[in-house]
């Protein structure tokens, strides 16, 4: 290959690609892309040919390039080129390389001059090459020939500027040297998308074309139309060279020659020629790589520092020392207990807010679900009358009674008293699954020893379920207590001969929070929240949690609930609240529709009101027309109502005595039986049970993903540390060259004959200012000499750099 600058960037990168590979990650360098724009015959597909090191691009006079080439580049250990448009076919032989460009650019053009702006493109696969992206763009022309459009101009700068404009595109503005270069067409449109020069790099071809007498030495010293990177002259292949099979190499020897030899250019041979020009470029690929290694090395600091803790853990492991599995065992089991004794009991330290622990879910099923489902099983008030007024008429028989009779009284209240048992063991069956689930999650950490895991929860869970039939035996034990004896003494309890008053106790406060009034009309303002106050007699809202601006209310009376679908556009849950009697329940509405952020939220809010005597409305009227119907038949005197009444009023006074107590006595139970009864056996007895359970070195085997795990952590921790140092190597080892400043317009120059004047300048390739000296008074020198005094002359140098005035 031809180009020795990249060869040598080649180990550095591989070395990043390798340092990268070992850690399972890409190493995206993002090269930038190097463009050539220039004239038609300027010389541009020999610049990329040289750059690249081979010959393959098509070679002719006139416009040869019709169609952008966008030339792959990519790392490989044989070397061969394939085309997009050709997938799967391998072409080893450049030669056929060139013919296919060729006949893919007349296919699309046609073979009478024809351009069109479709790349092709090109993929080479090298050893010798690095993963760079090249673009060999159609010359610029102003006549069109042949097929061409009448705005050949116009589409081909539109061409060009579609790849020249972007950011990471290195522009080679190649000017032919026998040509002007204050009309050069490449200049022109590198100055339009790069104004600062920042990815400009002037290219002067043909030099050893140029009439005899002629040089363009003021242009390569970057003196007639400064650059900030300045210009570099090459030699190119002629067609007679290509045509006679000169190769790359051979061209850049003569290219060396011809440089060295010229009178005009040899004081700047060595800043001169295809070398030079691609350690130019390579030094602008060595500076991208530099300046994407901090963020390389800050990645990979950040893994390192994550990996280090569980490296150190891993580091010296002896999976089958039975020392080790003795004391890990013993560990994990602590650790289990802790985990579930902290999720049941609460704890302080790295606090989960995204989902409620088995505690506070448990908490939750003990002072909303339970009270919830036992509200859920009192009986409606009409089918309440109607079964008192059947237990009053089936104990009078045929006699018509005068007294209230205490039996339909115990009769209605042992049957209510029944119901209670569903939720009461439903309620023991929430809890179970809870503490099931809560097991499950503090095993979680348990999954690197899968028999382990397994024989914990087993063991764990076979326990829960045999103290279920205890805690259910004992809750049902309650209930039958509570049927053995109807105390009718209880302090509580109002009686017969109580005062009116005692059914109307003070009303208590069951809740308070915030809800969304949704049905308030827009012109009044829209859905507002508001702070509600939830009492047994009513239901008021204010204006804020401070409660002292009360906005409405309501009246509990005749209430019940309904569900509210959530509409479409809603986020949040909501309920309504309606009059049994068809009454405006809130200023003109029919119904109070009220919205939390929560279905778990909805669901308080209704029990609670289910405590306060707010029903849900009932999905079928069946059952409702079936006690109407019943009741109809009945011709209820006043006397009998009057019977109904008291004993209605009394069963609803012990009832809420039974309800009070079940729903302390049930926590209690369930906590002594269930929850303390587990943690204590997990503390005391789980170990025993596990030693006991079998082979204790097969409880601690490792899963083959935690294996892996271990050697992956190992490994890439290792790999990491190995990528940081190569980083640093790379760093010390590789030497960014600074941008050079912008050309300047002004510096001292004396003229033979004349004194000292300021004349335009700017920056060489190489990134130094020059000024250059002439003495006054004295004949000119041959080209390339000064005199230094009479008689006596010497090579012309630049002085070194002083100030700009």
């Amino acid at each position: 290959m031809g180009n020795r600058g990249m060869e040598d960037l080649i180990p550095l990168v591989n070395k990043l690609q390798d340092a990268f590979s070992t850690i399972g990650q890409s190493c995206n360098l993002d090269l930038p892309q190097i463009a050539v724009v220039g004239g038609q015959s300027a010389g541009k597909s020999s610049v990329l040919e040289n750059f690249v090191g081979r010959d393959f691009l098509p070679r002719g006079s006139g416009i040869v390039t019709r169609r952008p080439l966008v030339l792959q580049l990519i790392s490989a250990n044989a070397e061969w080129a394939e085309f997009l448009h050709c997938k799967g076919k391998k072409f080893t032989d450049f030669d056929e390389v060139r013919q296919e460009i060729e006949a893919e650019t007349d296919r699309i053009t046609g073979a009478n001059k024809g351009i069109s702006p479709v790349p092709i493109n090109l993929r080479v696969y090298s050893p010798h090459v690095l993963n760079l992206t090249l673009i060999d763009l159609p010359g610029i022309t102003k006549v069109p020939v042949g097929d061409q459009p009448a705005d050949i101009e116009q589409q081909i700068r539109d061409m060009i500027m579609q790849f020249i404009c972007r950011e990471s595109c290195l522009i080679l503005a190649v000017t032919p040297a026998n040509s002007d270069l204050a009309n050069s067409d490449a200049l022109k449109l590198a100055k339009d998308v790069d104004p600062q020069g920042q990815r400009t790099i002037g290219v002067i071809t043909k030099l050893d074309l140029m009439d005899e007498g002629t040089d363009a030495r003021e242009v390569l010293e970057n003196k007639l139309l400064p650059l900030r990177r300045g210009y570099i002259g090459v030699v190119n292949r002629s067609q007679k060279d290509i045509d006679g099979k000169k190769d790359i190499k051979m061209a850049m020897a003569a290219e060396r020659k011809f440089f060295l030899t010229h009178p005009a250019y040899r004081h700047m041979a060595d800043k001169m020629g295809t070398p030079c020009l691609q350690k130019v470029l390579n030094q602008q690929l060595t500076n991208h790589i530099r300046d994407t290694l901090p963020a390389f090395r800050s990645k990979l600091q950040t893994q390192l520092l994550a990996l280090d803790k569980e490296a150190e853990e891993y580091r010296g492991y002896r999976p089958d020392d039975p020392g080790r599995k003795t004391k890990q065992l013993l560990q994990m089991v602590q650790q289990f207990s802790v985990d579930f004794e902290k999720r049941i009991e609460g704890s302080g330290d790295q606090v989960d807010t995204v989902e409620l622990s088995g505690g506070a879910k448990i908490n939750r099923i003990f002072h909303e679900r339970f009270p919830f489902e036992l509200v859920k099983m009192e009986c409606d008030d009409k089918e309440m009358r109607r079964e008192i007024s059947y237990a009053i008429k089936n104990i009078h028989g045929i006699r018509t009674g005068l007294f209230t009779p205490d039996m339909a009284f115990e009769a209605i209240v042992k049957k209510q008293i029944v119901k209670i048992k569903e939720p009461c063991i439903k309620c023991v069956d929430m809890v179970i699954q809870e503490l099931i689930n809560t097991v499950r999650q503090c095993t979680n950490k348990l999954d690197c020893f899968p028999r382990l895991r397994e024989e914990t929860e087993r063991i764990v869970t076979s326990h829960i379920r045999d103290r279920e039939s205890k805690a259910k035996d004992q809750v049902l034990l309650l209930i039958d207590v509570q049927l053995s004896y109807i105390n009718t003494n209880h302090e509580d309890f109002i009686g017969f001969a109580k005062c009116p008053h005692a059914f109307h106790p003070k009303p208590l406060v069951i809740r308070k929070g915030w809800l969304t009034i949704n049905n308030i009309s827009i012109i009044k303002g829209g859905a507002k929240e508001y702070w509600f106050v939830l009492t047994a007699e009513s239901l008021s809202w204010f204006k804020d949690d401070e409660e002292k601006e009360k906005k409405y209310m309501l009246p509990l009376d005749n209430l019940k609930v309904r569900d509210v679908e959530k509409g479409f556009m809603s986020s949040k849950h909501a309920f309504a609240i309606f009059n049994t009697e068809q009454r405006n329940v809130y200023k003109d509405n029919r119904f109070l529709e009220l919205a939390c952020d929560t279905q778990d939220e909805v669901d308080s809010w209704r029990a609670s009101l289910l405590r306060a005597g707010v029903y849900p409305e009932r999905s079928s009227n069946v059952l409702e027309n079936d006690v109407l119907g019943h009741v109809d038949n009945f011709s209820m005197d006043p006397q009998l109502e009057r019977k109904v009444e008291t004993i209605r009023n009394l069963v609803e006074s012990y009832m809420a005595i039974v309800n009070k107590c079940i729903r302390d006595l049930m926590p209690k139970t369930i906590m002594h039986l269930m929850i303390t009864n587990v943690k204590d056996f997990i503390n005391a007895e789980l170990l025993a049970q596990l030693y006991s359970a079998g082979d204790q070195g097969a409880l601690m085997d490792e899963s083959q993903e935690q294996v892996q795990r271990r050697d992956e952590v190992l490994r890439t921790h290792q790999s990491l540390k190995e990528a940081l140092a190569i980083i640093g190597d790379i760093s010390t080892s590789t030497i960014s060259t600074p941008m050079p400043p912008p050309a300047t317009s002004c510096a001292p120059v004396l003229e033979e004959g004349e004194g000292l004047h300021l004349l335009p300048t700017a920056q060489d390739h190489w990134g130094h200012s020059t000024t250059v000296l002439t003495v006054p008074r004295f004949p000119a020198a041959p080209t390339g000499l000064l005199p230094a005094s009479p008689g006596e002359a010497r090579p012309r140098h630049p002085i070194p750099p002083t100030s700009c005035c």
